[in-house]
């Protein structure tokens, strides 16, 4: 039997083993528990235990009967277990050379048996206990039945460890182990009892793409390995979670105050100094929570992490406290985008309204803009400031725009139907512009509605044609050739150069409202919008200023030289019924 005091190789190799397991010293698990129970109702014994054996103690899992978390492993019986990898009976303690003068002994404590925890590679990590304060005989059938139960603790441990909860890059408890502990946190520090947890982000998802597409998966590999130890460091001897591809969180230790914790989350912020490539290919957030235990859901304070540690990378410290604030903002976000995706596929929840475009020369109306809009069964109107901005970021785009335009080639169908020749203008997106079959949508729309192709404007923005220069551009040229009248959206706001400009087959420059409102009052504004009028003129486009809300304005874009006025001037977004009476009025 070896000495706890002089370790063998054999013992390392064990201590080492029962250290990767991360089972020491925490949380109490339902899992274990519910195994100790059972040991001590088969038994019909007050105490059980799963103890683990450490390298100057005995540590309890899960215990019934057991007020202390450890006892000194020095004469304990379930050291021996250790010692030994075998079953360790012992009927009376009084009886025995080993045991008699042990701390258990002294306790009052008179049975014992123990059966080992032994991991596949051999490993003995303690053992499933039951104890007993009379003298008892031991039976094959009590062999048996702990051997069982010892099993069961070792299949619970091998599980979490290898299906789900430990990490096999590295070493560390997972996601799923996260959760599990935090839930079991409120066994040990009581209920409603504030606490604080922290998420290092070791890099951005694009960074993530870049590096691995140059360097593959042994690079991100490395990246973690060599950040676990300063992690371990900064937790504080803690235990620290791999619960993302390259984020790791931690619980500040009980009663921490926030100001100190932040502090020294800034400060290793501040020291850090990642090696190798990773210096300069990656950036490190953290993100900080607090949390009530056993109140808030492990899973909300995971989430409210990941948002806090994405909020980091606005801020020049790199740490960001999560904001119940922002985080609203953003789950409000995702409820649109949710939204909307289950409205395209609704009858009556979206609808165009359509804004006229007035020719300053004549008052004539020869065109409207098609506008999205959208009435929430729940939430009822939502203003397209809302939902507009979010679409083109994500995979709604394609299919927004699909609706809008079809939407709106029924009505310009209608229209012309009943004589009018009214032409609509529908907004696309930059990702429309790089669908290599949008244009052959586009045209087949038409033809499908019986529409000449020159009774459909497109608009578009600057900045999405500066997306994708080449593919914008080739797009728009077919677009074109097929004569769809082509309209660069809110001019002047984005970042195109005169020379792309001169290269696009656009036929409407659009001055976007920013530059109009408010121009009766600035001589600069005026004279740049002159300018742009004069500059667009001179590239071959008609114009088109948005945003004319006074006479004032609109008198001063007719000295200008410019074609047309939109705003709310003339008349706001309307549905075709009102639209048909406003013209009626307008030609009365």
């Amino acid at each position: 039997m070896n000495s706890p005091h002089v370790p063998s190789m054999h013992e390392a190799n064990r201590l080492d083993a029962l250290r990767q397991l991360e089972l020491l010293d925490t949380a109490p698990s339902e899992a274990f528990d519910r195994i100790t129970r059972m040991a001590a109702q088969l038994f019909q014994l007050p105490i059980a235990a799963v103890s683990l054996t450490d390298a100057n103690r005995q540590w309890f899992k899960s215990k019934v009967g057991v007020e202390h978390s450890a006892i000194p492993r020095l004469q304990a019986p379930c050291a021996a277990v250790a010692d030994s990898g075998q079953m360790v009976a012992v009927p009376d303690l009084l009886d025995s050379e080993c045991f008699r003068d042990s701390p258990l002994a002294d306790s009052g404590i008179r049975f014992y048996l123990g059966a080992p925890l032994t991991t596949k590679a051999g490993h003995c990590l303690g053992a499933m206990c039951v104890l007993g304060t009379e003298p008892r005989a031991v039976t094959d059938a009590d062999r048996s039945t702990l051997a069982d139960l010892a099993a069961m603790v070792m299949a619970q441990i091998e599980l979490q460890h290898a299906l789900g909860r430990v990490d096999p890059v590295s070493g560390l408890p997972n996601r799923n182990q996260f959760v599990s502990d935090v839930r079991d946190l409120g066994i040990v520090a009581g209920q409603g009892e504030p606490q604080l947890a922290a998420l290092v982000s070791l890099a951005t998802p694009e960074e993530l793409s870049d590096a691995m597409r140059v360097m593959g998966s042994a690079w991100l590999d490395d990246i973690v390995r060599s950040a676990t130890p300063a992690l371990r460091r900064l937790a504080g001897g803690g235990k620290v979670y791999h619960v993302g591809t390259t984020q790791f969180a931690f619980l500040a230790p009980l009663g921490a105050s926030l100001v100190r914790f932040s502090g020294t989350l800034l400060g290793w912020l501040g020291e850090r100094t990642p090696t190798g490539q990773a210096s300069f290919l990656t950036t490190t957030t953290v993100g900080l929570v607090r949390f009530a235990v056993g109140q808030d859901a492990p899973l909300d304070v995971l989430r409210n992490l990941y948002s806090a540690a994405h909020d980091a990378r606005d801020a020049e410290s790199g740490l960001r406290v999560y904001s119940p604030e922002q985080d609203a903002a953003y789950r409000h976000r995702f409820w649109l985008i949710s939204e909307l995706g289950r409205a395209l596929a609704q009858p009556d929840e979206l609808y165009l309204a359509f804004q006229p475009k007035v020719s300053l020369r004549d008052g004539a109306c020869g065109g409207v803009e098609a506008l999205l809009r959208w009435n929430h069964p729940e939430a009822g109107a939502i203003p397209p400031g809302e939902f507009m901005p979010i679409i083109e970021s994500t995979s709604l785009a394609r299919a927004t725009t699909e609706w809008v335009l079809e939407a709106a080639l029924r009505q310009l169908s209608s229209w012309h139907a009943a004589g009018s020749t009214l032409q609509v203008a529908v907004n696309v997106s930059a990702v429309n512009l790089e669908e290599p079959d949008f244009c052959d949508r586009v045209l087949d729309g038409l033809a499908r509605h019986g529409l000449p192709s020159a009774s459909l404007a497109l608009e578009m923005t600057e900045s999405a044609l500066m997306r994708k220069p080449k593919a914008a551009h080739d797009t728009m040229t077919r677009l074109a050739q097929g004569g769809v009248k082509i309209a660069i959206d809110d001019f002047g706001t984005g970042y195109s150069s005169l020379a792309y400009l001169q290269e696009m087959p656009a036929d409407v420059v659009k001055i976007d409202q920013s530059f109009v409102r408010g121009m009766e009052k600035d001589q600069r504004t005026l004279a740049l919008v002159t300018t742009m009028i004069k500059l667009s003129h001179d590239l071959g486009h008609r114009v088109v200023a948005e945003g004319v809300e006074t006479a004032e304005v609109a008198q001063l874009l007719r000295d200008a030289g410019c074609d047309e006025a939109q705003g709310y001037y003339y008349a706001r977004p309307m549905a075709p019924g009102l639209l048909a009476g406003w013209l009626a009025a307008r030609a009365a």
